[in-house]
């Protein structure tokens, strides 16, 4: 099992970043492919970013592509959210899911919050514009 605790959440202007940072405890953080989801006020969860767990393939929503870059460093048993360019939209409540994989889907991502086996509690987003 892994916890996942997220940080680096805030109330920033449009237009201004924010880098969020899981971090992982328990079993090998190395085992386990990433994504981040967001969920609005009134919404469904959302799914933001994923990473393999080889760190070789990342996919992103369509709403964030091209200003969000996920990346993950394994020897600290942690992966990041660099998210530039906020909009008002951009507020939510963001997760970090963890999936257990083996050596044959060392390199999948996962889009659906289903595929996840672990789960943070979350760090509140909040863009003003």
């Amino acid at each position: 099992q892994v916890q996942l605790v997220e940080s680096g959440g805030g109330l920033v202007q449009a237009g201004a970043s924010l880098r969020l940072t899981c971090a992982a405890s328990g079993r090998s953080f190395s085992s386990y492919a990433m994504g981040w989801f967001r969920q609005a006020p009134g919404k469904e969860r959302e799914f933001v970013a994923a990473i393999s767990w080889n760190d070789v393939n990342v996919y992103y929503g369509d709403s964030v592509k091209g200003r969000f870059t996920i990346s993950r460093d394994n020897a600290k048993n942690t992966v990041n959210l660099q998210m530039n360019s906020l909009k008002s939209e951009d507020t939510a409540v963001y997760y970090c899911a963890a999936k257990s994989v083996t050596y044959w889907n060392y390199g999948d991502y996962y889009v659906r919050a289903d595929d996840y086996n672990y789960w943070g509690q979350g760090t509140q987003v909040t863009v003003s514009s």
